[in-house]
């Protein structure tokens, strides 16, 4: 029998605020009743978006949002993912930008696994990522790229941004995620994004 990894992403310290945080779907930790049923979920969620803002939603404004995220948590955490979501909302009726996040076995050297996982070499950049060194409190020295990549199926670039990280201390590799068309979408969230990736850490049931 295959030995279950008990590390996990700890989100203690997220900001909550700009996010609508989904946490796996399955794995050793998934939720289970809450996810009995999404739509009611995230009708849910869609109600303390306008609750948290002070904001009116008018007669259809939560079951919009409600909707929009259930779309978001079907397209982007199917029900056998083992990571985390995280849906970047100013305003309730924004267009989501997706996060996400995962956790795994460490699986190889630190250097080269961290290009592998940001793809610092991605040969179908536009042009070389930008690759910097990225420090976490919670997670230590990662690494972090930026890179813009063509589509076959659509004239428009994906901006593309990741982070990385090896913590030996749990023998776990992390990785956080996102692309996007919209380029101004991103820039708009990318500080709530950056601090995401400062703010995610490890726990051990």
């Amino acid at each position: 029998m295959k030995e279950i990894f008990w590390p996990i992403i700890d989100i203690e310290h997220v900001d909550a605020y700009p996010w609508v945080i989904i946490p796996p779907r399955a794995g050793p930790t998934a939720p289970s009743d809450e996810w009995d049923d999404i739509d009611a979920w995230c009708l849910e969620r869609a109600q303390d978006l306008w609750d948290d803002r002070d904001l009116d939603p008018g007669p259809h404004g939560v079951g919009f949002v409600g909707g929009t995220l259930a779309r978001c948590a079907n397209a982007f955490c199917p029900p056998e993912s083992t990571h985390w979501l995280f849906l970047h909302l100013d305003h309730p009726t924004d267009v989501p930008l997706p996060v996400c996040a995962a956790i795994g076995p460490a699986q190889g050297p630190r250097d080269l696994t961290l290009r592998a996982l940001t793809e610092a070499d991605d040969p179908n950049a536009v042009e070389p990522p930008v690759v910097k060194p990225f420090h976490s409190l919670h997670l230590g020295e990662g690494m972090s790229t930026f890179r813009y990549v063509s589509q076959k199926e659509s004239p428009h670039v994906l901006a593309c941004v990741r982070y990385a990280w090896q913590v030996a201390e749990h023998g776990a590799d992390v990785l956080l995620w996102t692309a996007t068309e919209d380029v101004a979408r991103f820039l708009q969230a990318a500080e709530d994004v950056e601090e995401l990736a400062r703010s995610l850490g490890i726990f051990v049931p």
